[in-house]
């Protein structure tokens, strides 16, 4: 992305330098040029230094300099990442009663998403949905959209123009666990739609600086067999990421072992289709054994914890402990409209919660602190989706 002035950060930051720390530097400017790159980091460093000691050190004229200093109270913090969240349910956000996941998507989900084939009404609720993420911090967000084309390619559009690093995703699915009136008529027909997003987002941002397609099986039971291998063979070709759930809700892995009883598990049907690689992410993952979560491992899968939504629609507590120390990647996700909020700050409280209740299961290992949840929403996040080095 293409700035139009360097910039100038003084006062005091916080980042997260590893999954249990946080580093605190007070008095500090950052130093970004006009690509969004960071060139330099200065402590002890005043208004006076940064203007007319390390600016001339770095070939900056003032007048090329926008300088933006905290106020007192405030510090700087990297943005967040959403690593799992349905732009097209925007608009049902805490929206869940008391429904589980299954009946959840046929009486909220799959209509509101349907409707979104008008193009006025998609303009309206992507605008909404990227300006209000934005406002809580989310400068990266993994999207799922719709099955509809032109409205997806159109979150696309949106995200550009409005500045947010995103990953975008027609949704796939075309088994009869859809309603007629939303689904791909065909696996041919959802493969073609597929491609032509990514050529979309081609033209767009050729060189991807924040437009990134990403294939969108939806999950395992909204998808045929031929679906999921044409994927994992369009993945093959293209190294696009993959993003999808698994093992959310103990109905909905009761369905998969029904569709798919020739694979060991939940899991296995992703990987028996090409589908399971180091570049997939797994949203969910609340009830994995012990067998898939080594699978993950092996083929460097990684995972998107969605606390909100987990707690929301009740499908569970996600370990999140356990499978770090199995050595899985995992970042947060806010999954709305599954999950109420579009904050990863309330993501990061609730991951928070979730493992105290986990702990309270009788592991009191599984107690996440609060270095290691903002490591989760920030760092764990670019890890996940594959950005760390890049942002």
């Amino acid at each position: 992305m293409s700035h139009t002035m360097k910039s100038v950060f003084l006062g005091s930051f916080i980042h997260s330098k590893r999954l249990d720390e946080l580093e605190y530097l007070h008095d500090t400017a950052v130093f970004v040029d006009e690509k969004g790159v960071i060139v330099a980091i200065e402590k002890d460093c005043d208004l006076k230094n940064a203007e007319e000691t390390i600016c001339p050190k770095l070939g900056w004229s003032r007048s090329d300099v926008t300088i933006r200093t905290a106020e007192p109270g405030q510090f700087f913090f990297p943005g967040f990442i959403d690593t799992h969240i349905h732009a097209s349910q925007f608009p049902n956000a805490g929206i869940f009663g008391k429904t589980t996941l299954l009946d959840w998507l046929n009486t909220y989900t799959f209509p509101m998403e349907a409707s979104l084939s008008s193009l006025p009404k998609a303009r309206q609720v992507y605008t909404r949905c990227i300006q209000r993420t934005l406002s809580h911090g989310t400068t990266t967000a993994s999207y799922y959209a719709t099955t509809a084309v032109a409205s997806t390619n159109l979150l696309a559009d949106i995200c550009l123009s409005l500045g947010q690093r995103a990953f975008i995703g027609r949704c796939c699915m075309d088994t009869t666990l859809s309603p007629s009136y939303y689904r791909d008529a065909s696996p041919a027909s959802a493969l073609a739609d597929t491609r032509a997003t990514i050529a979309h987002c081609a033209s767009i941002d050729p060189s991807r600086a924040l437009i990134t397609p990403i294939l969108t099986p939806r999950f395992a039971p909204s998808c045929s067999s031929e679906l999921m291998h044409g994927l994992g063979a369009l993945h093959r070709e293209t190294n696009l990421p993959i993003q999808t759930h698994v093992s959310e809700n103990t109905s909905e892995i009761a369905l998969v072992a029904e569709m798919f009883p020739a694979s060991r598990h939940y899991t296995g049907v992703y990987d028996d289709h090409g589908l399971l690689t180091e570049k997939t992410v797994l949203a969910h993952a609340v009830h994995l054994g012990e067998d898939e979560v080594q699978l993950i491992v092996a083929r460097k899968a990684k995972i998107s914890h969605c606390p909100a939504s987990n707690s929301a629609i009740t499908s569970g507590t996600a370990r999140v402990r356990w499978l770090l120390d199995r050595g899985v990647e995992v970042g947060l996700g806010t999954d709305m409209s599954g999950g109420y909020s579009p904050s990863i700050l309330e993501a990061v409280r609730q991951a928070s919660l979730v493992s105290r209740h986990v702990a309270m299961g009788g592991d009191e290992k599984a107690k996440l602190s609060i270095e290691e949840v903002l490591y989760l929403g920030t760092k764990g996040g670019a890890r996940v989706l594959g950005l760390d080095g890049k942002i």
